[in-house]
């Protein structure tokens, strides 16, 4: 069972490097609709049997922009489990005033996950997050069969602790891979239902034809 993670197209708040969270939103860039047409071509030649996204808009619109392109009739279904990171009181901050009222905060969440303790931003912990993503992750390895494809379409921060930790990665080391790129593809492999999984493709994004941006990673 092949499990493909698309990060949502760009936002402006990506662009202006502000935190977004699970609460916090704001309209994807006009470039960010041709990504997704780019990145629901790149998958076009998969055979998908369920997408999976998170109900905020910005995932929402991109998961349906690549069924879109799909040739073939998949279900799509909302659930709120893989929605991003709640930040309380970082949300729709920019980094840098965040790094500046709540330092130790930003640092821990960005360096290190198993210091990070969001309490005084009324935020979610690492294991609060991979909780609750990781129960949609295993009820979906268990119920589907050995070949299947699906599809979950999320946010970077969320998808980058959901991903290395079902393949194993120590808390303290979650954020060590980098991060993530909007529209970009990560693909991981269970063989056995979710008892285990492996590392098949990181954040591919070769099909966007254009160099990384520094606000295009999380």
């Amino acid at each position: 069972m092949k499990l493909y993670f698309v990060r949502h197209g760009k936002t402006e708040w990506n662009l202006e490097s502000r935190y977004q969270g699970a609460g916090g939103d704001s309209p994807l860039l006009p470039q960010s609709y041709a990504e997704m047409t780019l990145v629901g071509q790149y998958l076009k030649s998969v055979q998908f049997k369920h997408i999976y996204a998170s109900p905020i808009k910005r995932a929402r619109i991109t998961a349906e922009h690549i069924k879109s392109e799909l040739d073939y009739l998949v279900p799509l279904s909302l659930d709120n489990r893989l929605e991003e990171f709640k930040l309380g009181k970082m949300e729709g901050m920019k980094f840098t005033d965040a790094q500046q009222q709540f330092p130790q905060t930003f640092d821990n969440f960005r360096n290190h996950p198993d210091q990070y303790d969001p309490s005084e931003i009324g935020g979610e912990t690492f294991q609060e997050l991979i909780k609750r993503m990781k129960s949609k992750i295993m009820e979906v390895a268990q119920n589907f069969d050995d070949d299947d494809n699906i599809l979950f379409v999320s946010h970077g921060a969320a998808l980058n602790a959901l991903i290395n930790n079902l393949v194993g990665v120590p808390l303290k080391d979650l954020r060590k891979r980098g991060g993530l790129a909007n529209t970009s593809t990560t693909i991981i492999e269970t063989n056995d239902h979710g008892k285990t999984f492996t590392m098949k493709q990181w954040n591919e994004t070769g099909y966007l034809n254009h160099k990384l941006e520094k606000s295009d990673l999380v």
